[in-house]
């Protein structure tokens, strides 16, 4: 079977058939491989999935002479993979702060917990000042701590993009912050 010939059809005209073809190919390969790299049956379904999904959405993004078809779906199932680990990482770390006590340290001054909420709230009102797409690369950054390559992704825009924006950004937040100081 040529999978790339496959993929080159669904990128050209939407070939459903096409794309029967390759989901019922990979999906149970992919759902395998997950479920060998310590996914639960549900995570290495949803990974396969979305997998396929993704390979729907992007296979005009998809050049044979890079890499072999059967790589490049793999590839995308490796990274949702990734994803799905650290946001379980991630999701691990909030669950863990959320647990601590509400009460602030003893050993800090009032007001240095004070200027810190106060800059806190500085910061969340500037950011709220950004545009959609400055505030959203931003958060997804700083806050979730996703790395550019993986924002780019997320959101189907280039890396560079991804960079320029949270350049923008941080140049407006200083300029939101000067003004207010």
């Amino acid at each position: 079977m040529d999978w790339a010939d496959l993929i080159g059809r669904v990128a050209s005209a939407g070939d459903r058939e096409a794309f029967k073809r390759l989901f019922e190919h990979f999906a149970p390969r992919i759902k395998g491989l997950m479920l060998k790299a310590g996914c639960s049956s549900d995570e290495a379904e949803e990974i396969a999935q979305n997998t396929l999904i993704a390979v729907w959405r992007k296979a005009g993004q998809f050049d044979p002479t890079t890499a072999g078809a059967a790589a490049w779906i793999f590839t995308i199932a490796r990274n949702l993979r990734i994803d799905l680990f650290r946001s379980r990482a991630r999701a691990d770390r909030l669950r863990r702060t959320s647990e601590l006590p509400e009460t602030p340290d003893p050993a800090e001054p009032a007001d240095a917990v004070m200027s810190r909420v106060q800059d806190a709230a500085r910061i969340n009102s500037a950011v709220r000042q950004l545009s959609m797409e400055q505030s959203m690369v931003v958060r997804l950054s700083f806050i979730e701590e996703r790395p550019h390559p993986e924002i780019a992704s997320l959101l189907g825009i280039p890396l560079g993009t991804v960079k320029s924006r949270i350049r923008l950004a941080m140049n407006r937040l200083r300029d939101i912050l000067d003004e207010e100081a």
